[in-house]
């Protein structure tokens, strides 16, 4: 009868614990991948699916049309060596950069603006504000567009009310087309750094702002010797997303412009939909695809160093 328990008794020891953990690493690997499988699969089938199908394409001469639509061939660097030396695609770099520097340095004035005056008003200014900022911001890109073309054609709303103090009405998206580009997607673009400033400056503690106006600090001081320093990574963070936003804009401008007049307002976006949709030369689309990659990825890297910079301190 003493057997008896001592056995029981070993079943749920040490012996019986070790045996229900060598069943479950039994498992091994297998006890993370699969719970992970389908996401893992969604993942590489619709994000680097595409991502290494436009690597290979770009090595190719793939084409909607045509013999080369029906046999596809390998033409190694061919596609990247005519990019190099297209002068159209230099110009619609040097567009890119200045549009995206455009854009993103005007979303950072008007947003960190924005938030800074909406700060310590009324809740029912702060929700009127909010609501007409915001409402440019879920506004389709296709809409956008039309709104700011209907504004400034040369039939449009800002000639009208030119004309009222008897200026000369002019054509701005011909004289100004990038400008007019940079100024749409400003607007439309506003909301989002006015939300992630709003709410990095609700982190700053307002004591360090009092004390410093006991100080005798004026409110620029205020704003450059205690608030923005706060706001660091904040601004790094938003500066990366405004980037990652506004590189890949295309309707918006599409829409206003089309690219023109000539090339003067084509990025790469636009350039990269000419090359591989209207004319259906895929290979070199996606090569130009690549292209704007590269530029979206070194914009990137410096505010990746930013961050990191931020941390160490």
């Amino acid at each position: 009868m003493s057997a008896t328990p001592e056995t029981e008794a070993g079943s749920g020891g040490p012996t019986g614990r070790q045996t229900q953990r060598a069943r479950r690493g039994g498992l091994g690997p297998a006890r993370w991948i699969i719970p992970l499988a389908p996401a893992l699969f969604l993942l590489l089938t619709f994000f680097a699916g595409p991502i290494l199908w436009t690597v290979w394409a770009s090595f190719t001469n793939a084409a909607l049309t045509g013999a080369q639509a029906a046999q596809t061939e390998f033409v190694g660097t061919a596609n990247f060596e005519r990019m190099f030396g297209d002068p159209q695609f230099r110009t619609a770099t040097l567009l890119t950069v200045l549009f995206l520097m455009g854009c993103v340095a005007g979303q950072t004035v008007f947003g960190l603006s924005l938030a800074l005056l909406l700060q310590n008003r009324h809740a029912a200014v702060r929700a009127v504000v909010g609501v007409i900022v915001v409402g440019a911001w879920v506004v389709p890109e296709v809409v956008a567009g039309f709104i700011w073309y209907a504004f400034l054609e040369r039939e449009g709303s800002l000639n009208s009310i030119i004309g009222l103090f008897g200026g000369e009405p002019q054509n701005w998206l011909f004289t100004a087309p990038l400008v007019a580009v940079i100024l749409a997607n400003i607007w439309k673009g506003t909301a989002f750094s006015m939300m992630t400033y709003a709410a990095g400056l609700s982190e700053v503690p307002s004591d360090l702002k009092e004390a410093a106006r006991v100080d005798g600090a004026s409110a620029f001081q205020v704003l450059w010797h205690v608030v923005l320093p706060l706001l660091r990574r904040t601004l790094a963070t938003t500066l990366l997303l405004v980037t990652l936003q506004t590189v890949q804009v295309f309707t918006l401008i599409y829409v206003m412009t089309s690219g023109g007049p000539g090339s003067r307002s084509t990025t790469l976006p636009l350039l990269m939909y000419q090359e591989a949709l209207a004319l259906g030369d895929l290979g070199y689309g996606t090569a130009i695809a690549l292209g704007l990659l590269v530029v979206a990825g070194l914009f990137s890297l410096v505010y990746v160093r930013l961050l990191r910079t931020e941390e160490t301190r």
